[in-house]
């Protein structure tokens, strides 16, 4: 079955999950759930990928989301970005972000070609055999029933259909059919500048090799470089322009004068855009799930938009699965909310902080914000702060899935289990999150989890759709039978003393850790935050533990 197909094909009557919405948030749901073996449907109103002017900028976490739902390093073109300057016309670069280096095995910032992305996750979908992707459908109505959602769907030939699901998610933007539906509201505020975003072709070799922020109260302009030769400016309008105005061929050229001739000019794409930060009070009623844009909209100033609708879809797929497969109870999809909510505020509070320095008000206030910034830049702490980018806030829960954080743990519960460069017992050199898989993961350091654990234990463990991986350190080996990987540059070894198990969600999300000696509180913790014991799957498919099924 083609992935979004153009002929008319009718929607299957009944899936576990129905995805509404098919951009780049919405596909990498349906390539996580198409992972955990999930049967899911994706229908969206167009069929082709737009290729309007959208998000640029993704971070590292973003790159093991994207990772984690399949896509290689190499399945669509970055651009690694080094650094992030901030220019002011009367003091010069007043503050700069380091962006050099990877976290996590991937580069902090990168900016790529949206429509690149969505045709690779796209293919990937295409790839899985639950997976059923289709265009020319569009949500009407839903209807949340005692053990489903009953959705109605109109085709482009004004044909009803109805799709029974088990689950649905919103993953249809900032107009969001399906939050309308089920009478969530946006709260927050749209600014009142409308900017104009022009993206323009052929400068392989004259495009800027970071991303610059000119912060002229006159008119601010973001400025960065993206893959195939393109590179993108975004101009604020200005009191008393209009959008039409600005968009006709001689403004756009009389604005990128300073940087390119006339002459030389070949826009690929324009558009005049409001920004947003909003964020809904709830990203969940009932059966029914927020995913992305259609959840929280934020302003661009720190390329955090995809970056957290990517983050929802993370939190929330292997959730739903462990659900449908009757590994966890489904109270436990009450965490994709607690979790995620608080994150995504916080990165909108942080680009509404950003955008006031990027556009203050007038010359005055220019001047002392900037001034300011300048100043702190001064001390060792401070510049620290901003330019190796402490500001940004942390993806470490407070509220969720997992058991509370211990004080001086350097491995935190609620936060990321690090990735590092391992080697397989096939000698094989790859990410570490490519061991630990699609499952729950008990992790052991320097020890093979199963000699710590009661043949009764380790079957409890699987049935909460577990397995097991050892790590040691570079050059030892295993005496165990489980997986096992040696940490090729001591990253993750040095976080907690040998012998420590550490539990990992499918997310890569740390649910709890502790000495071997405590294995069976352990395990009993982590059964209580599931309560797997008593679950009962919502559904009868393939099981977590099966292979992913590829399509012929």
């Amino acid at each position: 079955m083609n992935n979004n197909k153009k002929v008319c094909e009718l929607p299957p009557a009944a899936v576990d999950v129905l995805v509404i919405g098919n951009g780049p948030v919405g596909a990498t749901i349906a390539a996580l759930l198409g992972r955990y073996g999930v049967t899911t449907l994706v229908l969206d109103k167009t069929h082709e990928v737009l290729l309007m002017p959208r998000a640029i900028a993704l971070d590292n976490e973003a790159l093991r989301i994207l990772q984690l739902a399949g896509l290689s390093e190499d399945a669509f073109e970055k651009i690694v970005i080094p650094e992030v300057k901030m220019h002011s016309p009367v003091l010069g670069q007043f503050g700069r972000a380091n962006t050099e280096g990877c976290i996590d095995g991937h580069p902090k910032l990168v900016t790529f070609y949206q429509p690149d992305l969505e045709h690779a996750m796209r293919s990937q979908v295409s790839r899985l055999k639950s997976v059923t992707s289709l265009g020319g459908f569009e949500l009407e109505s839903l209807v949340e029933e005692s053990d489903c959602v009953v959705a109605s769907v109109r085709d482009q030939n004004g044909q009803s259909h109805s799709v029974r699901a088990q689950y649905l998610i919103g993953a249809d933007g900032a107009s969001s059919r399906v939050r309308g539906l089920i009478g969530e509201e946006f709260e927050g505020q749209t600014y009142a500048e409308d900017w104009l975003i022009v993206d323009v072709k052929n400068r392989h070799k004259s495009a800027i090799d970071h991303v610059e922020f000119l912060c002229n109260p006159r008119r601010p302009t973001p400025h960065m470089p993206a893959p195939g030769g393109r590179e993108r400016w975004e101009f604020m309008l200005q009191p008393g322009e209009s959008r039409e105005e600005l968009e006709s061929p001689e403004s756009i050229a009389r604005l990128i004068a300073p940087w390119i001739n006339p002459q030389e000019l070949e826009i690929e794409r324009k558009a005049v855009y409001r920004f947003h930060a909003r964020c809904c009070n709830r990203f969940s009623k009932g059966r029914v799930f927020l995913a992305g844009d259609a959840a929280h909209i934020t302003p661009p100033f720190v390329g955090q938009g995809l970056v957290a609708g990517l983050r929802d879809g993370a939190n929330l797929a292997w959730k739903l699965a462990w659900v449908l497969r009757g590994h966890a109870t489904p109270a436990i999809l009450d965490s994709y909310d607690v979790e995620r909510r608080p994150h995504a505020r916080a990165m909108i509070n942080l680009a509404k902080l950003m955008g006031r320095m990027v556009m203050p008000k007038n010359k005055i206030a220019a001047f002392f914000i900037h001034g300011l910034m300048r100043t702190l830049a001064l001390t060792p702490a401070t510049r620290r702060y901003f330019e190796q980018l402490d500001i940004k806030p942390k993806n470490t829960f407070k509220h969720g899935l997992f058991v509370q954080h211990r004080r001086g743990d350097k491995l935190v519960r609620g936060s990321l289990f690090p990735q590092a460069w391992t080697r397989n017992l096939q000698k094989q050199i790859k990410l570490s999150d490519d061991a630990l898989g699609d499952s729950l993961t008990l992790v052991g350091f320097g020890v093979d989890p199963l000699s710590l654990l009661t043949p009764d234990q380790i079957v409890s463990w699987e049935k909460m759709g577990g397995h097991f991986l050892e790590i040691r350190a570079r050059g030892q080996r295993s005496g165990g039978s489980c997986d096992f990987i040696e940490d090729m540059n001591h990253e993750i070894l040095p976080l907690a003393a040998k012998g420590t198990l550490v539990a990992v969600r499918p997310d890569r999300i740390i649910m709890h850790h502790a000495p071997g000696t405590e294995a069976d509180s352990l395990l009993r913790a982590c059964q209580g935050l599931l309560a797997s014991e008593d679950a009962t799957p919502d559904s009868v498919s393939v099981t977590i533990n099966e292979p992913i099924k590829l399509r012929a």
